[in-house]
């Protein structure tokens, strides 16, 4: 978690917006919960963040913060469901709760932050391998993306009783 969360300041230090966002939020903390987890997994630990003065993100270590301004709640109880809709660039069912402006500007943040790795890895190669790199990754997560929507439109016909056929574009 406190390399992810290194990461995560990463990102947003990249974004003067994003920083200036979560500075509104300072001393804020923020909780992260994943619920119906399935017991024969090990379990996953609740999250807790506080905003820093900077803008940024520090991890508050495993375990519930009982003054959070603002409770997340990711459901889990089907992993590889929400391994598939982060694939496909859509988000698991999550509940939230508490602060109103502090949860309009997280959800801000999920939205609009992306990390430029090609970027950052144009920083250690040059910046013309980045590229190439970057563009093999974006071509395979492509073909990632369209292969888990072919299984999802597969998983629902047969559900549904259609016949089998040709997946919907």
């Amino acid at each position: 978690m406190e390399r992810a969360t290194l990461l995560a300041n990463h990102v947003i230090s990249a974004e003067p917006v994003a920083m200036e966002r979560l500075r509104r939020h300072s001393g804020a903390t923020l909780q992260v919960e994943f619920t119906g987890w399935p017991s024969l997994l090990p379990a996953m630990p609740t999250l807790a963040f506080r905003i820093t003065p900077a803008g940024l993100v520090e991890w508050l270590g495993e375990g519930a913060a009982p003054d959070a301004a603002l409770r997340v709640e990711v459901d889990a109880s089907n992993p590889a469901l929400m391994l598939m809709q982060t694939l496909t660039g859509s988000r698991p069912k999550v509940t939230v709760a508490g602060d109103s402006a502090f949860a309009g500007d997280i959800d801000w943040l999920i939205e609009n932050l992306r990390w430029d790795v090609e970027n950052d890895l144009g920083r250690v190669v040059g910046q013309r391998p980045a590229h190439e790199v970057a563009r093999v990754a974006r071509a395979a997560a492509g073909g990632v993306r369209d292969a888990v929507r072919t299984l999802d439109g597969l998983v629902a016909k047969a559900a549904s009783g259609a016949p089998p056929g040709p997946p919907p574009r």
